[in-house]
């Protein structure tokens, strides 16, 4: 997938805060490692993401799609004292690596890992949420907004990556494959949604944001 140009990504990042020394230790490992590397948030992504808990400052996040902790370990830089990030991966393999990096954060206990189907884990968590971040299989997108609405507490931000899925979206409908048709149904439904206002930031592969009104 093709993000920013790179000279545009490398200047944004120059003048981007360093990510944390195990952030980089984890961007190294991913793309050393573990398949489809560019799933990982990174470093400009990353800062995005822990300014965004920074300013809001919540007490509870859900991040659907682990992947390898990054994104989780961001999101709980700006929890209120006694938050907790709930974070939701499919893939029972990455557990042991994904918790490795958690044990050695700060964050220790503020992030719990669930290992399962997102739909099903949001079903059991009788939490009431500040940020919901989806960032996983493109074709559930819709499905995870609406389990996860009625726990979204008012005023509350659910938060969408990979949504501009490489400017694919922009092509003619008939044109789009599985994964980009959903990702712009998503977005259509979002912009239909009286529930909600919305934002999509040009960031990377795109953030939609939707404030829960």
């Amino acid at each position: 997938m093709d993000f920013l140009p790179p000279d545009i990504e490398e200047y944004s990042e120059r003048f981007t805060s360093n990510e944390p020394p195990l952030l980089t230790e984890l961007n190294r490992y991913t793309h050393n490692n573990v398949l489809q590397p560019r799933m990982l948030a990174g470093h400009l992504q990353g800062r995005v993401i822990a300014m965004m808990s920074k300013m809001i400052q919540p007490k509870s996040v859900l991040e659907i799609g682990t992947y390898t902790g990054y994104s989780a370990l961001c999101w709980a830089e700006g929890l209120v004292d006694g938050g907790v990030v709930h974070t939701i991966e499919v893939d029972d393999e990455l557990e042991p690596k994904i918790r490795s990096f958690i044990d050695r954060s700060a964050h220790t206990s503020s992030i719990k890992l669930h290992i399962g189907y997102a739909l099903e884990v949001i079903n059991d968590l009788d939490v009431k949420f500040d940020i919901v971040y989806i960032d996983a299989d493109k074709e559930n997108y819709s499905n995870y907004f609406d389990a996860v609405f009625d726990k979204l507490a008012t005023g509350g931000y659910i938060i969408a990556d990979n949504v501009l899925w490489s400017g694919k979206v922009t092509q003619n409908e008939s044109e789009m494959d599985h994964d980009t048709k959903c990702l712009f149904e998503y977005a259509k439904k979002i912009q239909s949604d009286q529930r909600v206002e919305q934002v999509l930031f040009p960031i990377r592969d795109g953030l939609l944001i939707a404030r829960k009104l």
